[in-house]
């Protein structure tokens, strides 16, 4: 009987696991044949999120030369390095573009044929478009994964979950929401993928509140403007009348960061610093384990720091009071009051100051007389983010950008640090393209688009869902309809798979933030006693283990490449050893 690999989820994760099984074939499996039955009822290679077939008017939130589906030599992992083109080399466009979603698409669609292609002979790979529902079977011997709509399940020596952003039920003041708007002919979209969203009852002219002013919201204000017939002449936005009002809000009332605009040029800082393997092994060795804030942070803004600091002193030295040799040694030594009166002293400008948390809190403490006057100084504040983010004299933000990569690929091994961080990161390092920032600014100009700011409340009363925020005391707004412009938070207990579902009833364990657990040496499934499943796995954002961002830049050590090699060598090692042991 040929071996059986089951991968539930065809979008870039799976594919991303097949390329490393063909790279590492040859090294470690020598069986007699092996099936791979990819599960997903969208295409194989783009998956749900990135297939080909959703509006042209979105974009992918990278520059095509960021973004590759190959290994390079800075990967550290087992398996063989296998190059390839990245985006923009394989569509032949400009790498700064913002190439569309249908674009990224078609890559991934070659991507997946080209690893595919290079599997050998005797590997055959089997796509089912439909749902995988549960996965049974005992512990030392075959699964079997259920599909929809299938009587039979699929037999499989190994199972690997792959499935990306996940569908979740309602929490429980959204429920309550939903259920008001449903007794009071209301409207309330949950969070969603914005694409997969029924907009059409977002009536013209109307208000509508939305939460959530990150990568959601810019899908959700292209639907709304661009898609219903509006264009832009310039800086000038000319609407088709079709528009509904967008009254946008969130926790920091501000939009992500834009994305920067320049190139780097010069030497990179020497990362990790302060934050790397030594201080990650010596966290893990805690007995008492570690507190994120207490124990975690302060590496990482130190780390931040000094990326930040080693550009400015390395390349704008003109805006420095002391040589960076003195200043390394000084930052290195001291404690974080020690840091902030060295900085204050070495640093003239407080613009060339690193202020962590006024990037991440914009508003804190900020307030309006009016709705108007915030208006303009929302606006006020977004055209100096992109005027910032476009000018290579604040070159260092960029180098605090390498700096977070840095960080982020350290913390995937200390598992679930909570969603603090995650927020952070996307905050900053995972904003919208400058272009898409500037058509907000068209869009508030026109009036379709009004910023409510930040730790925005919504009640639901007296039949209207109303919302409010500190930076504008006593400014209400009314409206029929209210929109969750955010993805679902990839938890277990409220995933709405199926398979999930029953996984977590069959003994995996969660993290307290709701993340699968997984063994982060090869992605094998923990149970509650911490074992990992000899035969199941999982990778993506639903883990423990979750990497920063959709797709991995080039020569950046690409962290879920090598969790993807991790996790082909250790299937390929089981499979090669059940076929010796049948031979035997």
């Amino acid at each position: 009987m040929k071996a059986s690999l089951v991968i539930v989820g065809a979008g870039p994760r799976g594919t991303g696991l097949i390329e490393r099984i063909a790279a590492n074939a040859p090294e470690l499996y020598a069986g007699s044949g092996l099936d791979i039955h990819l599960v997903d009822p969208h295409p194989p290679g783009a998956g749900r999120i990135w297939r080909e077939a959703q509006s042209p008017l979105l974009w992918m939130n990278s520059h095509a030369e960021d973004v590759t589906m190959f290994t390079d030599e800075t990967v550290v992992m087992d398996g063989p390095v296998l190059p390839g083109p990245t985006l923009h080399e394989w569509a032949a466009i400009d790498g700064r573009t913002f190439a569309d979603r249908q674009l990224q698409g078609a890559y991934l669609s070659w991507v997946h044929e080209q690893a595919v292609t290079a599997l050998p002979p005797d590997v055959t790979v089997h796509h089912h478009p439909r749902r995988a529902l549960r996965v049974s079977g005992p512990r030392e011997g075959r699964q079997q994964v259920w599909l929809e709509g299938r009587p039979r399940p699929l037999l499989a020596d190994l199972v690997v979950l792959a499935l990306g952003h996940l569908d979740a039920e309602l929490d429980q003041e959204q429920g309550e929401l939903a259920t008001y708007a449903h007794a009071h002919d209301l409207v309330h979209l949950p969070p969603d993928f914005t694409a997969d969203s029924d907009l059409s009852s977002l009536g013209p002219g109307e208000p509508v509140l939305v939460r959530g002013f990150g990568l959601a919201f810019v899908d959700l204000m292209v639907l709304l403007t661009e898609g219903r017939g509006g264009r832009y002449d310039g800086d000038t936005y000319l609407p088709s009348g079709r528009e509904p009002v967008l009254y946008v809000g969130s926790r920091r009332g501000v939009p992500y960061h834009s994305k920067i605009g320049y190139d780097w040029t010069g030497e990179r800082p020497p990362l990790p610093r302060f934050f790397g393997p030594a201080e990650v092994d010596a966290l893990l060795a805690r007995p008492e384990g570690f507190d994120f804030r207490r124990d975690v942070w302060p590496s990482i803004e130190k780390e931040l720091g000094f990326a930040h600091y080693h550009r400015l002193f390395t390349v704008h030295p003109e805006r420095t009071a002391i040589a960076w040799t003195d200043f390394e040694e000084k930052y290195a030594a001291g404690e974080a009051a020690e840091r902030e009166a060295l900085v204050t002293s070495a640093v003239p400008d407080p613009a060339d100051r690193l202020d962590l948390a006024a990037l991440d809190r914009p508003l804190d403490g900020v307030r309006y007389a009016s709705h108007e006057e915030f208006q303009d100084g929302l606006r006020a504040y977004v055209e100096g983010d992109l005027r910032r983010r476009h000018d290579p004299g604040n070159s260092p933000d960029l180098a605090v950008f390498l700096g977070l990569l840095s960080v982020y690929g350290q913390l995937i091994r200390l598992g679930d640090v909570g969603p603090w961080w995650h927020g952070f990161f996307s905050h900053l390092a995972s904003g919208p393209p400058g272009p898409r920032l500037r058509q907000m600014l068209a869009l508030s100009r026109a009036g379709v688009v009004r910023f409510v700011g930040a730790d925005m409340a919504v009640v639901a009363e007296d039949g209207v869902f109303r919302a409010s925020s500190a930076t504008v005391p006593g400014e209400t707004i009314e409206a029929r309809a209210l929109v969750e412009a955010r993805l679902p938070e990839p938890t277990v207990g409220r995933a709405l798979d199926p398979l999930l579902r029953e996984l977590h009833a069959d003994g995996a364990v969660e993290t307290p933030e709701g993340l699968l657990r997984v063994d982060r040496s090869d992605g094998r499934i923990l149970d509650r006693g911490g074992r990992p499943h000899p035969r199941r796995f999982a990778l993506g954002p639903y883990t423990d283990v979750r990497t920063p961002g959709a797709f991995t830049r080039p020569r950046t050590g690409g962290p879920a490449f090598r969790q993807n090699d991790a996790t082909a060598r250790a299937a390929l090692a089981f499979l090669r050893d059940l076929a010796c042991r049948a031979v035997a």
